[in-house]
């Protein structure tokens, strides 16, 4: 029976939405003037950073990828080519929230339409990234990645978890939650 290689990327994923969900929700009662917690955008930004890019992202980038393009994926024109793009444009829209948050966290006025833009345009970009890697990618990883490269994955995994501070996902998921947790519509 072979390894599984991506059902930690799944698990992660389940988090990650949650934080769009928020995103999606937040910038929606920006828009309707019921919401001006710009330290939450600023939040947002640090959990996509760091638990989305650097620990999840990372790990897609530097073995799952990698793995699929040694075992004969084109790593030009593919699915991991895709992917790395789609990494990318995330990227720019987090600049773009954190560079509009942070102006009207400073008093700065007239930023709402900036936030909700790259606020937008990240969830919608990583909700169909995400549907892509889950129903897309990593079912095609598990079909072909050889059964002999998955335990050096596994482990790769480890090691990006291990070098992370050990409250590392509980703080994040403790992010979430008290977001989660704020009433509809309330103003901070």
């Amino acid at each position: 029976m072979k390894k599984d290689v991506t059902n930690v990327m799944v698990q992660e994923h389940k988090l990650i939405l949650r934080m769009v969900s928020l995103v999606e929700r937040n910038s929606d009662l920006t828009e309707q003037g019921l919401f001006s917690d710009w330290q939450f955008f600023l939040d947002a930004v640090d959990f996509i950073r760091h638990y989305a890019d650097r620990f999840h992202h990372a790990k897609e980038e530097d073995t799952l990828f990698t793995a699929l393009v040694a075992n004969g994926m084109p790593e030009k024109s593919s699915p991991v080519a895709a992917m790395h793009m789609a990494h990318d444009q995330g990227r720019a829209f987090v600049r773009g929230m954190e560079e509009a948050a942070t102006r009207a966290l400073a008093g700065e006025t007239g930023q709402e339409a900036e936030i909700i833009r790259n606020a937008r345009g990240y969830a919608a970009l990583l909700r169909d990234h995400i549907d892509k890697e889950d129903n897309i990618l990593y079912p095609l990883a598990e079909r072909t990645l050889p059964e002999h490269v998955r335990p050096a994955m596994l482990k790769a995994y480890g090691e990006a978890e291990a070098s992370v501070p050990s409250d590392f996902t509980h703080r994040y998921r403790r992010m979430v939650e008290r977001y989660e947790s704020r009433e509809t519509g309330a103003r901070p």
